[in-house]
């Protein structure tokens, strides 16, 4: 069913309808083929250059940052297909042609039309989370052996669970892009907080929106999941991971109503959305940790925790990026003028998720950190639950 023969044909008539030309030998004979030892990746979902999560997943392997990760074919049905004449198409269209010439890097618009691997094979589905569970089905079904999952996996609990369930019929491993779980600045934290007695630890998230009602009406209809099921859920993820918080182990969750801001605010289709600009809460679980998250759509661009002891002074913060990382932000920064500022922040968190998931799909050592999709189950259960609890006592 899968031939290589196939997808290169598909791949060359999509390149010529985007004005893209390229030599077909290098098309069957890619340049940066996986090799033994690393991982045969394909990336479902790349978005525009400078913009989508997924191009920059795309340019952090085929700089060969992450020696275990072979990006070998990419699968954008949206640029190559219906959307190649619109906004960011023409954009897409030069950006892989530059990466099919220097990379020999194969382009296509469906997971169907892959080859059968040559190496262990591991995909990174960085599309709509709407998208994932039918996704996941069809990069089972080419041949993969690692799934890498953005966040949160799924819309609901429900639909991430059948997810996991296939998969696990499928022996199919699934890890998420839960970055965060693999940052300096979490695991310094934490390390502090183990040497002060009655340590409390808060992590606080935050973007770079506008305070207006236009921009956050905009965001709000764009992640209409809401903060804790988008910007918050790489806390959310964190709790899970190191707190023990689980919805049947949540004993309390209080809201800081001084901190917090709930709006409902028309979107730019006309239609209301309530969620949160601002939260601020604090969990304690049944076996006795309690822990708090802040996040604030328009706080700035930077990531921290801090650690307070028992009078409830702060001994101890760190932030992301910290000084080391600042030189690397800023080198990024100039090389991509026009991209996503927050690529820059969390770009060696990015580079190690790929670099344990790749290793992993390849000789099976083991992707030490990186959340499992069972812990992202939970997640999604704990943002579920908390949203609706956190909004009445902010009512």
């Amino acid at each position: 069913m899968f031939s290589r023969a196939a997808f290169t044909n598909l791949s060359r008539g999509l390149i010529a309808r985007n004005t893209i030309t390229k030599n077909t030998n290098n098309l069957a004979q890619r340049a940066f083929a996986a090799e033994a030892g690393q991982s045969e990746v394909v990336l479902v979902g790349c978005g525009a250059p400078n913009r989508g999560m997924g191009w920059y997943h795309a340019v952090q392997m085929l700089e060969g940052r992450c020696p275990s990760a072979s990006l070998d074919y990419i699968v954008e049905p949206w640029f190559l297909g219906g959307g190649a004449e619109g906004p960011g198409g023409p954009e897409f269209a030069e950006w892989a042609k530059d990466s099919t010439a220097k990379y020999g890097t194969t382009f296509g618009t469906s997971v169907a039309d892959l080859p059968e691997p040559k190496q262990p094979r591991c995909v990174l589905i960085s599309g709509r989370t709407a998208d994932n569970p039918r996704l996941v089905t069809e990069c089972i079904a080419a041949g993969c052996k690692t799934i890498i999952l953005e966040k949160p996996g799924a819309p609901t609990v429900a639909e991430l669970q059948q997810v996991k369930d296939e998969a696990a019929a499928a022996g199919v491993g699934v890890l998420m892009g839960y970055n965060k779980n693999v940052c300096k600045y979490v695991r310094k934290t934490r390390e502090f907080a183990e040497t002060v007695d009655g340590s409390h630890v808060t992590f606080v998230s935050n973007n770079a929106y506008e305070n207006t009602p236009e921009s956050l009406g905009e965001c709000f209809e764009r992640n209409a999941e809401g903060m804790l099921k988008n910007m918050a859920i790489h806390e959310l993820a964190l709790l899970v991971s190191f707190y023990d918080v689980s919805v049947e182990n949540i004993e309390s969750v209080t809201a800081d109503k001084e901190f917090s801001s709930m709006q409902t605010l028309p979107g730019p289709s006309g239609k209301d959305f309530t969620d949160f600009d601002k939260i601020k809460f604090t969990i304690k679980t049944k076996t006795g940790k309690q822990v708090s998250v802040a996040a604030d759509r328009c706080g700035g661009t930077d990531s921290f925790a801090t650690v307070t002891d028992t009078k409830g002074e702060e001994v101890f913060r760190y932030y992301m990026p910290d000084d080391e990382d600042k030189a690397t932000v800023q080198e990024l920064q100039a090389k991509y003028p026009t991209a996503m500022p927050y690529f820059f922040t969390q770009d060696p968190d990015y580079v190690t998720v790929k670099e344990r998931a790749a290793k992993f799909t390849a000789t099976g050592e083991e992707a030490e950190g990186l959340a499992t999709i069972a812990i992202a189950v939970e997640t999604l259960r704990v943002a579920e639950y908390l949203t609706p609890t956190l909004m009445e006592q902010l009512k």
